[in-house]
């Protein structure tokens, strides 16, 4: 079974903490000085947030598989997706977790994670391990790979709302 994972890098640990607990109606499951991860059933996601100095924003995406086998089976489409950005790392340690992994880039330079957890650990990474393409062609530290230029949607998107003001249409 697939989770889908959400990284987002931001500026205030503290104040994001509450806010997502708030949105999703639960405490996180771990939560240490620079981080914080949901496990939400409702939806099946793997939300996590970090504050270790990088640009606020989506950091990666990703999927969380249940097992060795299943994350065999999605290299496949992960080959499929990018086979020249794919990065495979066996037993690396990120996020407060060793994990078995696969790294593509999408077209528009955002990292996208396929992994599955083999253990806990204590610390965040081994910043000398690049995971993901960008990492290795910048040196960037475990679960930060180089930030990611992002579009910014016209004032009048109604998915993207200039302001914190609820949008004037439902068109999302």
């Amino acid at each position: 079974m697939k989770r889908f994972h959400v990284h987002v890098q931001v500026d205030d640990l503290a104040a994001s903490t509450r806010f997502y607990a708030a949105m999703f109606g639960a405490e996180p499951s771990v939560l240490k000085a620079d981080y914080a991860k949901w496990m939400l059933e409702d939806p099946r996601v793997n939300f996590a947030i970090s504050a270790r100095g990088g640009k606020a924003g989506v950091n990666h995406l990703g999927f969380q598989l249940d097992s060795d086998e299943a994350l065999r089976a999605m290299r496949q489409q992960v080959e499929a997706a990018d086979a020249a950005s794919l990065v495979e790392q066996s037993g690396t340690t990120c996020c407060y977790a060793k994990s078995d992994k696969y790294w593509v880039t999408d077209p528009t330079g955002i990292p996208w994670e396929t992994y599955h957890t083999l253990d806990s650990v204590p610390v965040f990474g081994v910043d000398d391990v690049p995971h993901a393409p960008q990492a290795a062609a910048s040196g960037a530290a475990c679960c930060g790979p180089a930030p990611v230029a992002v579009r910014e949607a016209p004032a009048a998107s109604c998915c993207a709302p200039a302001d914190t003001a609820p949008p004037k249409s439902g068109c999302c």
